[in-house]
């Protein structure tokens, strides 16, 4: 789940805020989940927050960055997907329960998880009973069949995920509904429609993944004749509890309910707001100052507040703070079609010249950055060893940076004066301009002179997802984060690390690798049913990729998240690595601020 980016440009970040001291989250009560009786620091990252099933008001959410897109089948950014969940619905989904809970598959569209049968390969869903579209027409199988055809659009839907392409048809003999020849468009053989209500699919090889791609806002339903293709994020049409009502790219958006939406047939959502509105800004500080003075109820982004902002919510309102792991690892990339990033030393000679403790410092410390990244597979994902697992010594002694060892690393990849290249970091999320600025400094005293190009983050799938234009530009370090899409290092690292997911354009491997070992190892873990035996895979994967220098971790990230005081049923959910928007509702007599 790419980060699944960020939020606004602004000059170089604050130093971090000290770490906060003790937690202040009372004791649970009863209702649909472990409940704490009232707000405080860190109150809502494990259990929920002001239960209440008030329903009305506006939901205000604030943002300094737009979706990379609102199209379902093209969007990658974590906080579009978990707003999506508003509008769009899939055969199953994510529980609407706080923390690791919140992570597990439950029926959405579908009747239940489905018939498995096939040693695993066929998958058989039943619709439930009036699910509609916002026209009131019943959603079928042959919607859900459509939305999941379009993955294979790339040339026209490019920029989502592509799970259930690679999986439905991995010798890619379709098409797409766009170039589909037959009549109704639905000519992707593994997945049959024999009636409106059931679908099923066939999978030309087991993957043990596979229900947890179905939860993907991409295998959501789209109905073929409101499907405006390359437009279709800019007005998307409702199988949810709200619909759009307006859209302008950039400044705002607004939903407003679904009349046609019934509650008796969507287990997860309870819709309490009437409509739900976003902002966005120009400019992380003001956008943080509208939150502090209850103007928005919360952060679109769910990346934090800046320096400033947490400074002065740490000062005067820390019970409105939430400070979890946030699931995202943050890093550099080293693609290797930019020399001298095609020899591993080169790399390597980056990764021992990095002053780690300065990274971690320019995320925002401890607290709000998070612990140092030791290698590429977050604590979050089965398998992960954190950092018990440091074949660079970013934690230990080599935390300030190793000129020696980057120096020899130099001499053995050609360049022992150094060489000139560029940093790619997005404009609008000034941490990690900040984490730019370090890295660029720590290089300059081995021999490398790197310069910083901001670039717009909303155009990222065009501009570092396109390996020619990260050519063209020479971007031969490009800054940037992650979390799983689902949680298994298939989920994290597949798009990142295999090599058949280097994309022309929207790809996510910037890293470019096409290692045969990672590959088949991928392919072993997709094939096995022993959660034990897969967690070892992912393991050997998360060593073979540091093995090759392809990354720079910087942090497992936390981070300090501001939530308003309106705001009931609030907490944090690891299937989204933020609040679980679609549980939120408001209690307007409420304050939107604690005190201290």
């Amino acid at each position: 789940m790419t980060t699944r980016h960020a939020p606004k440009r602004r000059k170089q970040a604050l130093a971090a805020a000290a770490v906060v001291a003790g937690l202040l989250t009372t004791a649970a009560c009863g209702g649909d989940g472990d409940t704490a009786s009232a707000a405080g620091y860190d109150a809502a990252t494990t259990k929920v927050v002001n239960t209440a099933t008030t329903k009305g008001g506006t939901l205000r959410f604030a943002g300094t960055q737009d979706g990379d897109s609102w199209d379902t089948t093209r969007s990658y950014y974590g906080f579009a997907w978990n707003f999506m969940r508003f509008y769009s619905r899939q055969l199953v989904t994510y529980k609407t329960e706080p923390g690791k809970a919140g992570a597990t598959l439950t029926p959405d569209l579908a009747t239940d998880m489905g018939r498995v049968s096939d040693d695993g390969k066929t998958y058989t869903f039943t619709l439930r009973d009036e699910v509609t579209w916002e026209d009131g027409r019943p959603i079928t199988s042959r919607d859900v069949k459509y939305g999941i055809e379009r993955q294979w659009a790339q040339d026209v839907l490019s920029g989502g995920p592509v799970y259930l392409k690679d999986i439905l048809d991995p010798d890619g003999e379709y098409h797409g509904p766009y170039r589909d020849e037959s009549a109704d468009k639905l000519g992707l053989k593994t997945i049959e429609t024999p009636d409106d209500k059931t679908i099923v699919f066939r999978l030309p090889q087991r993957n043990s993944d596979f229900a947890q791609m179905l939860a993907i806002p991409s295998a959501s339903p789209v109905r073929q004749d409101k499907d405006t293709k390359s437009k279709y994020g800019l007005r998307p049409f409702s199988s949810g509890p709200y619909r759009f009502e307006s859209y302008d790219p950039g400044k705002d958006l607004q939903l407003v309910r679904n009349p046609q939406w019934k509650q008796a047939s969507d287990p997860v959502r309870r819709a309490y707001p009437d409509t739900v509105s976003v902002k966005f800004f120009s400019n992380a500080n003001d956008m943080d100052q509208r939150l502090i003075a209850g103007d928005y109820d919360l952060d679109l982004g769910q990346s934090g507040l800046s320096p400033q902002g947490r400074q002065t919510a740490l000062k005067q309102h820390k019970g409105n703070l939430d400070n979890p792991l946030s699931g995202y690892i943050r890093y550099a990339a080293f693609p290797q079609n930019v020399k001298p990033f095609d020899n591993e030393h080169c790399r390597k000679a980056v990764i021992h010249g990095a002053d780690h403790l300065s990274l971690q410092t320019a995320r925002g410390g401890p607290v709000a950055g998070g612990d140092i990244g030791t290698n590429m597979l977050p604590p979050t994902v089965p398998g992960a060893q954190g950092v018990t697992y440091d074949p660079f010594d970013m934690a230990g002694a080599d935390r300030n940076g190793n000129v020696a060892k980057a120096k020899q690393e130099l001499v053995a990849c050609g360049k022992p004066d150094g060489f000139t290249t560029t940093i790619a970091v997005r404009n609008n999320k000034p941490v990690e301009v900040a984490t730019a600025q370090s890295l660029q400094a720590s290089l300059k005293k081995i021999g490398i002179d790197a310069q910083i190009d901001q670039y717009d983050g909303a155009q990222t799938s065009g501009i570092v997802g396109s390996p020619d234009n990260v050519a063209k530009k020479g971007y031969g370090i490009v800054i940037d984060g992650w979390a799983a899409d689902f949680p298994s290092v298939q989920g994290f690292g597949r798009p990142l690390w295999d090599g058949k997911y280097v994309l022309e354009s929207g790809n996510v491997n910037y890293a470019l690798i096409k290692d045969p070992a990672i590959d088949d190892l991928f392919d072993a873990f997709a094939k096995e049913p022993d959660e034990g035996a897969k967690g070892r895979i992912a393991t050997q994967i998360n060593h073979k990729v540091m093995e090759g220098g392809y990354y720079l971790p910087f942090t497992y990230e936390k981070y300090l998240n501001w939530r308003g005081g309106r705001l009931t049923n609030v907490y944090m959910t690891d299937a989204y690595n933020g609040y679980d928007f679609v549980s939120l509702g408001l209690d307007s007599g409420k304050s939107s601020k604690t005190s201290p």
